[in-house]
């Protein structure tokens, strides 16, 4: 079943194309030469932003074609029309730096007839693309925005939805074809801009450091650490998710590299399959919220707030603690209700070999760490420098233990290479989805600057919530686990960014409750990871059920259950943005606004459980409940209540036989 997780990640992420003779050798010498391309193009190249995002979404396209299948395609070998569509998808990003002149100066942003038909040619390439990669739902409603900017009274199709609908004026194909393909408002727009330069860096990162051992370190270590506890897996489960999630930005991926470890030994110590899975779930589909690496949404993030990243570390570090702490909380919980105990202390690896072994791995984290947030580098800059740190650690790790095994420094050294060249292949292949989600995405962001829907969403959102800010973010939670069904996390972020962020920062000034933007940003963006493990499309539970021989709909609303902590976390630093850390006063503050948050989450999460001292009956979860929604908005009378609350339900527990 292990193989059937791996599988998955290989398929959804990775391309489950496996050619034989030299097609093989071609994708990794194209996945190697794009993470060499992006190396070169962020140290020492001189290419234009445009160009360089035409360059890197050639790549992205002949990835796609090359390594992904089609659903019924051959797997062993690459047929002759995928090898015409990687030609075409490589030709209209090519056209694009060949003439970039042409585009950009001659023609003063009036497309030719050339324009227009190549431009015709990627987007159709880009759509085909992105359906065999991150699914159709992406192209899906990329194409109804198209259609969208064609209608109207001066648009290709005029007069076909109804006035309350039509927000804009409409355009021609040859005036949309300008916008998407020839300017940098639309295909090679900020969110591929993004993708090009920070994100590329930040997987190549976390590809190196799998490559080199970190992940198997990071799980032995939680597991030395916290075995022996009760539910001890599951807690070592929570931290190890927590450590992988600064290597892999992926959930999916996230399930497979600690859960082929993790779930087994939860099943050991008696948690039910479909609860081993579950937590497996919540804790790697959380891991894109732990800094410094947060996944490539994160990067886009910081691009529309036009914050530094290292600025954005900081103001997400709370959120991710809590909601690992509450996580762990939670399991804890659970381990109780369930009388479990952990793995006797003379099974458990011992920690100090471990550490001797890896601790070498926490070098590169604290370098990026301290070159983002103290030395205030650009994460491109930052990136770069960690991952010339990781070629030499790599190289430095392979030759030493070439020399202690006693094969030679040389094997080592040879042992080397081949695992970097393997990272820098596994880079390039776990951009090819990011890539083309951005690209697509940008698509729908271009065509939102373009017809200005986002005043009139206002006005249409306005109407159905009657005003009331509660109901209209319960709408965008809606929304955005909706998207996330069907749209990778960064795509779906990009979406919900575009349309709905702005409505809920006018409604919400509007309601007389202004919020920092980050907060409606960052809102959105925790409902986009929550989706990865939202039944029914919910492919990390897919991986835990397969590991754990569990049902996968037990194991996916099991998850779901776990992982709605998150949401409530959501509406706490929305209403309270000083768990952001802003406009915090002083440390004391800072600690109440915490703790207060903490106490809220863990009483959600015991009512949830159905335990806290002692299993909870109807009343005390209810109680519970309450003391978990008053600590949402701060303030005295709120805290108070909450407070009151959760110390009823516990003397009412201690005094209940």
């Amino acid at each position: 079943m292990e193989k059937d997780a791996a599988l998955l990640v290989e398929e959804s992420e990775l391309g489950g194309r496996r050619p034989k003779g030299g097609s093989r050798y071609l994708l990794f010498a194209l996945g190697v030469a794009w993470s060499l391309f992006q190396l070169w193009a962020m140290e020492l190249g001189t290419l234009d932003p445009f160009r360089l995002r035409a360059v890197h979404l050639a790549f992205a396209l002949a990835l796609a074609f090359l390594a992904y299948p089609s659903r019924r395609g051959p797997r062993d070998r690459i047929p002759l029309l995928d090898w015409a569509l990687a030609f075409l998808g490589v030709a209209g990003a090519a056209y694009v730096v060949v003439d970039y002149y042409g585009i950009t100066q001659l023609r003063g942003g009036i497309p030719s007839q050339r324009d227009v038909f190549l431009g015709s040619l990627t987007l159709l390439v880009l759509f085909l693309a992105a359906w065999r990669v991150v699914g159709p739902a992406l192209p899906i409603i990329a194409s109804v925005f198209v259609l969208y900017a064609l209608t109207g009274p001066k648009g290709l199709i005029p007069y076909v939805l109804p006035p309350w609908l039509q927000l804009h004026a409409g355009s021609q194909w040859s005036q949309l074809m300008g916008q998407l393909y020839t300017t940098a408002e639309g295909i090679w727009g900020v969110p591929l801009g993004v993708s090009a330069t920070f994100v590329f860096l930040f997987v190549l990162f976390g590809a190196l450091l799998e490559k080199a051992g970190a992940g198997h370190f990071f799980i032995q270590v939680a597991y030395a650490l916290l075995g022996h506890f009760r539910g001890g897996p599951a807690k070592a489960a929570v931290v190890a998710s927590a450590l992988t999630g600064v290597v892999s930005g992926s959930s999916v991926s996230n399930v497979v590299t600690t859960g082929t470890f993790t779930i087994p030994l939860m099943k050991r110590v008696g948690y039910p399959p479909e609860k081993a899975g579950a937590v497996e779930v919540a804790s790697s589909s959380n891991g894109q919220l732990m800094p410094p690496v947060m996944g490539a949404a994160a990067f886009i993030m910081a691009e529309f707030l036009g914050i530094p990243y290292s600025d954005l570390i900081l103001i997400a570090l709370i959120p991710a603690l809590l909601a690992y702490a509450t996580l762990f909380i939670t399991v804890h919980l659970e381990a109780l209700r369930l009388g479990l105990q952990g793995v006797p202390r003379s099974e458990l690896p011992p920690l100090g070999p471990i550490l001797r072994s890896g601790a070498h791995y926490l070098l590169p984290l604290v370098y990026l760490l301290y070159a983002l947030v103290g030395l205030r580098l650009t994460p491109e800059r930052a990136a770069l420098n960690t991952i010339f740190f990781m070629l030499l650690l790599l190289l430095v790790q392979e030759g030493w233990r070439g020399w202690r095994s006693g094969a030679g420094v040389g094997f080592g050294l040879v042992r080397g290479v081949r695992l970097l060249l393997e990272g820098l292949e596994a880079g390039a292949r776990g951009m090819v989805g990011i890539a083309l989600a951005t690209a697509t995405a940008g698509i729908i962001v271009g065509i939102v600057t373009m017809t200005g829907i986002g005043f009139g969403l206002t006005d249409i959102v306005e109407r159905l919530s009657g005003g009331n800010l509660v109901l209209v973010l319960i709408l965008a939670q809606l929304t955005s686990l909706l998207l996330g069904m069907g749209l990778p996390t960064t795509a779906n972020y990009i979406v919900m960014a575009s349309l709905v962020v702005p409505v809920v920062l006018n409604l919400s000034e509007k309601a007389g409750y202004p919020v920092p933007p980050v907060a409606a940003h960052m809102f959105v963006f925790y409902f986009g990871i929550m989706a990865d493990s939202t039944p029914p499309v919910a492919l990390a539970a897919y991986a835990a059920s397969a590991i754990a021989r569990s049902d996968f709909w037990k194991t996916a609303v099991q998850g779901f259950v776990y992982e709605l902590r998150t949401a409530l976390l959501a509406y706490m630093f929305f209403f309270s943005p000083k768990l952001l850390l802003l406009g915090v006063g002083s440390v004391m503050e800072g600690a109440w606004i915490v703790f207060t948050a903490l106490l809220g989450m863990t009483a959600f999460s015991a009512s949830l459980v159905g335990f806290l001292h002692k299993p909870t009956n109807l009343l005390e979860r209810a109680l519970l409940m309450g003391a978990a929604l008053s600590l949402v908005v701060p303030g005295l009378l709120t805290d108070s209540v909450g407070l009151f609350l959760f110390l009823l339900t516990y003397l009412l527990q201690r005094v209940r036989k």
